[in-house]
C-alpha cells in the first residue's frame, strides 16, 4: 500500500470487505483503510456514498457504491436474475451461458463473497451443474442451499461432492430417504405440492445456523417465489443487449389487472461493460 496515490478497484474491494463490525448497520461513518499511510473512507446513504482522503478511481467507486450497500448490513436477503431485452434468462431448452457478460459474472463472484449463503433450485443445478463459489476474486465461499424437495438430484453434481463449500440439501420432510452423506447437510421441511417451501421457515432455518447474507441465486421461479413472498431487501437484474425470442422468463407472477398494482422500486442503475444493472432496493418503493 506504500506510496498509494488513489483507492482503485483492488483497494475498493479490499475496504468492502473489511468494514469494521462496528460500523455494521450504520447509514454514515468513517474508517481508516491503510493505516501505514494515514489514508481513510467515509460514507453516507448507507454506503451507497463515498468519499476518500485521497482521490478514488471511477472503478473504484463503482465497486464502494455498488457492494457498500450489502457489506454494512449484518442481515439481508437479495435475489438475483440476468436477462435479455426481452427478459428472458434461457432458451427454452435451459441453455443460459451465458446471457450476461462477464462484468456481470464479476458482480455475482463479488455478491457470493459478501453472502453467508446463496440458494439455487434443483433445476438450476440439474441443468447448469454450477459450483456456486467464488472464484473471480478473493473472498470466502458462501454456504450452498439447494432446494431438492423431492431429492432428483444425484451425488454426481459438483455441489455434492467436490466439497469446496458447507452445502445444505433442503427437502420434503415426507420424500424418500437417502443415504446419510457426509459431503453436505441434509434438512427435511413441510412441503406443499403447489406453493413448495414455506420460504419465511426456511430463511428461519437458514439464520439459526449463522447464514445471515442470504443471495437467491436461481433459477427464475425460485426468485420468483421468494419475491412473491416479499422477503427480498433487494434485487439485482442486470439485462443484456441480446434478443432470445420464445425462452423461460426471468419472473413467475400473478397476472395484476392495473399498472397501478406493479411494483416500482427504488432503483440505482450502473453499467457493467455492454450489461446494464438494475439494483433495486425493494424496500423503498416509489
Amino acid at each position: 500500500m506504500r506510496g498509494i496515490s488513489e483507492i482503485d478497484a483492488k483497494s475498493s474491494w479490499s475496504i468492502i470487505t473489511g468494514i469494521p463490525k462496528k460500523l455494521l448497520g450504520s447509514t454514515q461513518g468513517s474508517f481508516r483503510f491503510c493505516d501505514a499511510e494515514e489514508i481513510s473512507v467515509e460514507f453516507k446513504n448507507s454506503g451507497s456514498e463515498w468519499t476518500g482522503s485521497i482521490p478514488i478511481s471511477s472503478n473504484g467507486l463503482h465497486i464502494l457504491q455498488l457492494y457498500g450497500p450489502l457489506a454494512l448490513k449484518d442481515e439481508w436477503i437479495i435475489g438475483q436474475i440476468g436477462q435479455s431485452l426481452d427478459g428472458k434468462i434461457a432458451t427454452e431448452r435451459g441453455d443460459s451461458y451465458y446471457v450476461t457478460g462477464k462484468e456481470d459474472l464479476l458482480r455475482l463472484h463479488r455478491v457470493r463473497a459478501i453472502a453467508d449463503a446463496v440458494i439455487v433450485g434443483a433445476d438450476t443445478v440439474l441443468l447448469d451443474d454450477p459450483r456456486l463459489t467464488v472464484r473471480r476474486i478473493s473472498g470466502s465461499n458462501p454456504a450452498r442451499v439447494i432446494l431438492d424437495p423431492q431429492r432428483r438430484i444425484k451425488c454426481d453434481k459438483r455441489v455434492l461432492n467436490d466439497q469446496s463449500a458447507r452445502t445444505i440439501v433442503i427437502h420434503d420432510k415426507n420424500s424418500d430417504s437417502q443415504e446419510a452423506s457426509t459431503n453436505y447437510e441434509s434438512v427435511g421441511l413441510d412441503c406443499c405440492e403447489v406453493g413448495g417451501f414455506d420460504l419465511k421457515n426456511l430463511v428461519g432455518v437458514l439464520r439459526e445456523r449463522g447464514l445471515r447474507r442470504i443471495l437467491v441465486e436461481g433459477g427464475g421461479m425460485t426468485v420468483s417465489r421468494f419475491f412473491q413472498a416479499e422477503l427480498f431487501d433487494r434485487i439485482h437484474v442486470t439485462v443484456a443487449p441480446m434478443i432470445i425470442g420464445s425462452g423461460r422468463p426471468s419472473f413467475h407472477l400473478p397476472a395484476i389487472d392495473s399498472l397501478a398494482e406493479a411494483v416500482r422500486p427504488a432503483c440505482r442503475r450502473f453499467e457493467l461493460g455492454d450489461d446494464v444493472l438494475f439494483d433495486l432496493d425493494l424496500k423503498i418503493r416509489n
